[in-house]
């Protein structure tokens, strides 16, 4: 008989898994350009520093953000930008937002959508493969901010401009099975409310970027509470 429990508590203790498993932190990767690298805001005021203090507070342990995104960024800068930079392990969180310097610069948007295709194919690829682990953040609206006034842009070509490269990420993301969160409507409170624009009159500032976590932490939070 105790030949056959000590039998059985072997079993058990080989199939625990390793507590350095447990307790092993979720690894994030987030992917864009001025909007993901925080432009004229303090570094734990950028929307990812936000987001993963807040999952802290929940008790889910998450290490800080890896950026790869720089003010002004492009599709193609920004897949230039991953090679040179260099991408060589997974990570159980990637989020990718980019595409308002391509709108900006009048790029083709054929461009856009082939070149947003290849980043989130790449995004699942960082992710591991598993598509339900990447987050597609919509592009923000701009259209009404100080810049756009003092360039003497059309609010409202900025707007429907934008509709059309945010319809196009929401495709390509529901063909790849990945998330896309549309923070879009949000920003366009800025409109009304100036204080959720950075100093700088066109860039958000941290208080819109907590709306922003506000919008998208319920989706991720239940992604990584569940694994």
């Amino acid at each position: 008989m105790k030949f056959i429990i000590n039998i059985l508590l072997f079993l058990m203790l080989t199939l625990e898994k390793p507590e350095t498993m447990e307790d092993e932190p979720v690894s994030f990767l987030a992917l864009g350009d001025s909007y993901t690298i925080g432009e004229a805001v303090a570094e734990y005021e950028r929307w990812p520093s936000q987001l993963v203090e807040r999952l802290r507070k929940e008790e889910i342990p998450i290490e800080d953000p890896r950026i790869i995104a720089t003010t002004g960024w492009t599709t193609d800068e920004l897949i230039e930008g991953i090679e040179k930079t260099g991408v060589k392990r997974t990570y159980d969180l990637v989020t990718l937002l980019i595409g308002v310097n391509n709108q900006y610069r009048n790029y083709p948007v054929d461009q856009y959508e082939k070149e947003f295709e290849e980043l989130l194919i790449n995004s699942i690829r960082y992710a591991a493969g598993i598509s339900e682990n990447v987050f597609v953040i919509s592009i923000p609206d701009y259209g009404f901010t100080r810049f756009a006034k003092e360039k003497g842009l059309d609010e409202s070509k900025i707007a429907s401009e934008l509709d059309t490269y945010n319809s196009i990420a929401r495709k390509i993301t529901a063909s790849k099975n990945a998330s896309f969160i549309d923070i879009t409507p949000g920003s366009k409170n800025a409109k009304l409310d100036q204080s959720l624009i950075a100093k700088d009159g066109l860039h958000p500032s941290a208080q819109m970027y907590t709306g922003w976590v506000d919008v998208m932490y319920n989706s991720i939070y239940d992604n990584l509470s569940t694994r």
